[in-house]
């Protein structure tokens, strides 16, 4: 299995379908960023993981510099597993659509590809750059995208619109997408009591968890909490952000800049305990994912791990968030903070409100969303690929 953008395990859709994998009878190996991990090599639960640094640099030389470190070790770390642990099968995740440059190298020799589609990185580059930029990436994008559907044997898919790409976009038959949502086991994402100590001597706690990147809304989000804070005077709310990211020094900035440091506190990355007492006290939390081209056809993580914890939420409305969230989101008017921020105190004065949607969220959890309910989609990919290994 081959990742870029994320270290092992820390990933957490890959590392599920690792283990999964491993606990299903097939021998598993990583090749991931090293990230914050001590090892560069390690054993665990059954899953070999191999871990090569990585620089992380802004811009669009800072990416081309990364791809251009991150393709060629990929591919010696993949000619290494292929002597020590040999393999069957490269699963490649991306962004970016480039492993496929290392699966045609091992296709002659009779190995698989399976492409695990995570994001849309033409519309990546459609939302992150303008100018020349944008239209010279977007080409590459496009072409690389269109190499890797070509290429891979098999196409895992996060969602129905991905699946739909892989079939037009991407000219794969019906029979060789499967559709493998992103989502946390069932005894890993459960409510625990909620603690008065989270909510800073305040009322209510709003809670947001994710990356804090260009994409991800947060700029929509201050100016949403400016607006409740500084034009509905409201002093009774507290917001904790959790997660990191390219942007949160920035963000942190302008949370200062717009007079928000008493009432928005951000945490960084914190160990999943944390989070699940955090978002279990939360009151609310909130998606503010802006509407383009890829945040509509994208599920984010965030939001089934909102629902797993039997959280409401606040969302803007995204086709693919009402695909997965239901009854249990609100939806504002998309990329309108002032619509955003009245949903949030709309939600907050309806205790009754909160906890229907809480539960509807947490009800679709356990009987449709679960990794556990996904397992099965990845496991019948691999059999029709390899056979049964049981």
């Amino acid at each position: 299995m081959l990742v870029e953008n994320l270290p092992v395990p820390f990933d957490r859709r890959i590392w599920m379908e690792a283990t999964t994998l491993a606990a299903a009878g097939y021998a598993v190996s990583v090749i991931c960023p090293q990230g914050d991990y001590p090892r560069r090599f390690e054993t665990c639960d059954g899953v070999r993981i191999y871990r090569y640094p990585l620089p992380s640099l802004a811009g669009f030389a800072g990416h081309v510099i990364e791809y251009a470190w991150a393709v060629p070790i990929t591919f010696l770390l993949t000619c290494m597993v292929l002597l020590r642990d040999g393999f069957d099968v490269i699963h490649g995740a991306n962004p970016p659509d480039l492993f496929f440059l290392i699966a045609a190298v091992f296709k002659p020799l009779g190995k698989k590809y399976v492409f695990d589609h995570h994001d849309l990185v033409p519309e990546i580059c459609e939302a992150r750059w303008s100018g020349w930029r944008r239209r010279l990436l977007r080409r590459i994008c496009q072409w690389a995208e269109r190499a890797t559907f070509r290429v891979a044997d098999r196409v895992i898919a996060t969602n129905e619109s991905y699946r739909e790409i892989a079939l037009t976009r991407g000219g794969r038959s019906v029979d060789e997408v499967v559709v493998v949502r992103s989502a946390p086991r069932l005894s890993d994402f459960r409510p625990v009591p909620s603690r008065l100590d989270l909510k800073n001597h305040r009322r209510y706690l709003v809670a947001y968890l994710g990356v804090m990147g260009p994409n991800d809304g947060l700029e929509y989000l201050l100016r949403a909490i400016a607006h409740i804070v500084h034009e509905w005077r409201r002093r009774d709310i507290q917001f904790t952000l959790i997660g990191g990211g390219d942007l949160r020094p920035q963000l942190m900035a302008k949370s200062c800049a717009l007079g928000l440091d008493p009432f928005v506190r951000f945490t960084g990355r914190i160990p999943d305990r944390e989070v699940i007492e955090l978002l279990s006290s939360a009151d609310l939390c909130v998606a503010p994912d802006p509407k383009d081209a890829l945040n509509d056809l994208s599920s984010m993580n965030k939001i089934v791990e909102y629902m797993a914890l039997g959280r409401p939420l606040v969302a803007f409305d995204l086709r693919e968030a009402r695909a997965s969230a239901g009854a249990a989101a609100a939806y504002a008017t998309p990329n309108d903070p002032v619509d955003f921020a009245r949903h949030i105190v709309d939600l907050l004065a309806s205790p009754e409100r909160r906890a229907m949607m809480g539960a509807t969220g947490r009800r679709r959890f356990e009987t449709d969303l679960a990794w556990e309910h996904q397992a099965d989609g990845l496991i019948g990919l691999y059999r029709d690929l390899l056979g049964d290994v049981s």
